[in-house]
C-alpha cells in the first residue's frame, strides 16, 4: 500500500460527560493516529466539546455543523448525537462531502436509512453504521468456529437481548450467514417500580417483545429457527445468545473448577463428535448417551509497552481456531474499542483504497428490518410477516408521527429545519416500542 495522509477526522456530539459511550469513539481515534488526523469536536454545548477537546488533546471545537463543515473541512465525520439527529446529522455530512461513521442504529426508520444511504451513494460519500457487537473478539472467534464447520449443520439459536436488539440480530445474523426469511412476533406491557427510562425519567411501565425468526438452512425442510426475547427492563439488563448444530453449540457452558468441587458458568464450544477432536475437558450431561466436549474460550494477553494487551481468543480444538488480535500493537483490546478500531480502519481503507467496508448500510438496516417485522407482526395480531418488507410498516409510521408531534418537522423532510432541533436523548423508538 502506498502510504497516504493521515485522514482528518471530526467527532459529532461529545457526550454528556467523559467517560461515556462518545469517549470511547474519542480515545481510540486517538489511538489509530497512523490513520487519522483527529482535529476536531462539535457539539452545541460548549462546555460539553471544549470538556471533550482538553481529555482528549484535541485541537479545534466547534459549536455549529456550519462552521465544522465551512471552516474545518474534515474528511470523515463521526456521527454520536442522539438517535433522532441522525438523519438530518447524515444528510448535511453528505452534502458536504464527509465520509460518515455513524454510530448505531443506522436511523429508527428505513425510509430515514434509505434516504441517507441514497444520498451519500450520489455524492460519493462512505456511509458506515458502527455495529459494534458481531465484531467483539469472541464474536469473531466464533463466527470463525462456525466458518471451520466444527458445528455440523446448524439447527437452532437462541437470543436474548434486553436494550437495543439490533446488536443482538447483527451477531446472530452473521452465526447463520444467511437472511431472514420470515417472523413471528409478541409483544407486551408489564408494571415497573423504581426504574428510571433511559431519559431520566420514572417508569411506571416496560414493553418488550418476541419472536421467532425463520432462517434459511441446508435444505427447505431444514430451516434455522431463531428464538428471539427482549425481556421487560430490569435493573439489571443480561443478554445473551446460543447458537446449535449438529456437532455441538456455542454458548454458555459449565466448565470444571478444581475437579468435582464446583462449576463456573462461561461462553465456550461444546462439540459432540469425538472422533474429530482432542479432549480438553469430559463431562456428562444428564441423560446422554455419550461424552460432550467442553472448549471454554481462552483469551490470551501479553504485554506491549508496559500494558497488558489481548493478544488473541482461541478454543483448543485440534487444530486450534484462534482470533488473532490486530489493534494489539495500538493497545486496543476491549471489545467495543477492538469494535471501534475495526470500524474506523474499515473507513479508513474504503476512502483510501476504495475497500469494502466490513458491514455498510445494508447489513444495518436489516438489523432494524427484523426488529421493525417482529413488532409489526405482533401488531397485526401475531401474524407472520415475511422479509425483506415490501412496504412501510405501521411500526415505522408511528415513529415517523411521533417524530413530527415532537419536534414539528417532517422527519423525511427539510434537513435545515431539522438542524435547528433540539434533540431528546430518549429517541422515538423508545416512546412508540421501547426500543433503543
Amino acid at each position: 500500500m502506498v502510504h497516504v495522509e493521515r485522514l482528518r477526522i471530526a467527532c459529532i456530539g461529545a457526550g454528556s460527560a467523559i467517560g461515556a459511550r462518545t469517549s470511547g469513539f474519542l480515545q481510540v481515534i486517538n489511538q489509530l493516529d497512523d490513520l487519522y488526523e483527529h482535529f476536531a469536536i462539535m457539539d452545541i454545548n460548549e462546555d460539553n466539546a471544549r470538556a471533550a477537546a482538553a481529555a482528549y488533546a484535541i485541537p479545534e471545537v466547534y459549536t455549529s455543523l456550519e462552521d465544522l463543515f465551512a471552516r474545518g473541512q474534515p474528511d470523515v465525520v463521526v456521527r454520536l448525537t442522539p438517535t433522532d439527529s441522525t438523519f438530518a446529522v447524515c444528510m448535511a455530512a453528505a452534502e458536504a462531502d464527509c465520509h460518515i461513521l455513524n454510530e448505531i442504529p443506522i436511523a429508527f426508520s428505513l425510509a430515514q436509512a434509505d434516504a441517507i444511504a441514497a444520498r451519500c451513494a450520489e455524492q460519493g460519500v462512505v456511509f458506515e453504521t458502527a455495529e459494534n457487537v458481531w465484531v467483539w473478539p469472541v464474536e469473531r472467534l466464533k463466527q470463525m468456529i462456525v466458518a471451520e464447520g466444527l458445528l455440523g449443520e446448524l439447527t437452532h439459536c437462541r437470543l436474548r437481548y434486553p436494550c437495543g436488539a439490533y446488536h443482538g440480530f447483527s451477531a446472530i445474523r452473521k452465526l447463520v450467514g444467511a437472511e431472514a426469511e420470515r417472523v413471528l412476533g409478541w409483544d407486551g406491557r408489564v408494571p415497573v417500580v423504581n426504574m428510571i427510562s433511559y431519559g431520566g425519567a420514572p417508569m411506571s411501565e416496560s414493553m418488550w417483545d418476541g419472536g421467532l425468526i425463520r432462517f434459511p438452512g441446508s435444505a427447505p425442510e431444514h430451516p434455522v429457527h431463531c428464538i428471539f426475547e427482549m425481556a421487560p427492563k430490569r435493573p439489571v439488563w443480561r443478554r445473551s445468545w446460543e447458537i446449535e448444530g449438529t456437532h455441538g453449540f456455542l454458548g454458555a457452558v459449565s466448565t470444571l473448577i478444581d475437579g468435582a468441587k464446583g462449576h463456573r458458568q462461561g461462553e465456550g464450544l461444546v462439540l459432540d463428535d469425538p472422533a474429530r477432536l482432542q479432549q480438553l475437558t469430559d463431562d456428562f450431561e444428564a441423560g446422554a448417551d455419550r461424552r460432550e466436549r467442553h472448549y471454554p474460550f481462552e483469551w490470551v494477553y501479553g504485554e506491549r509497552n508496559g500494558q497488558r494487551v489481548l493478544e488473541c481468543v482461541r478454543v483448543n480444538t485440534d487444530p486450534p481456531v484462534v482470533w488473532e488480535n490486530p489493534y494489539a500493537r495500538y493497545g486496543i483490546c476491549e471489545d467495543d474499542a477492538v469494535a471501534k478500531a475495526a470500524y474506523l480502519e474499515s473507513v479508513y481503507r474504503a476512502v483510501v483504497e476504495g475497500a469494502p467496508l466490513i458491514y455498510g448500510a445494508e447489513n444495518a438496516r436489516r438489523d432494524m428490518e427484523l426488529w421493525l417485522a417482529i413488532r409489526e407482526s405482533a401488531w397485526r395480531g401475531n401474524e407472520w410477516v415475511e422479509l425483506p418488507l415490501t412496504e412501510m410498516t405501521s411500526v415505522e409510521q408511528a415513529m415517523l408521527d411521533e417524530f413530527e408531534r415532537r419536534y414539528g418537522c417532517d422527519p423525511l423532510g427539510d434537513i435545515e429545519q431539522q438542524l435547528q432541533v433540539v434533540y431528546d436523548r430518549t429517541p422515538v423508538m423508545w416512546t412508540v416500542a421501547g426500543w433503543l
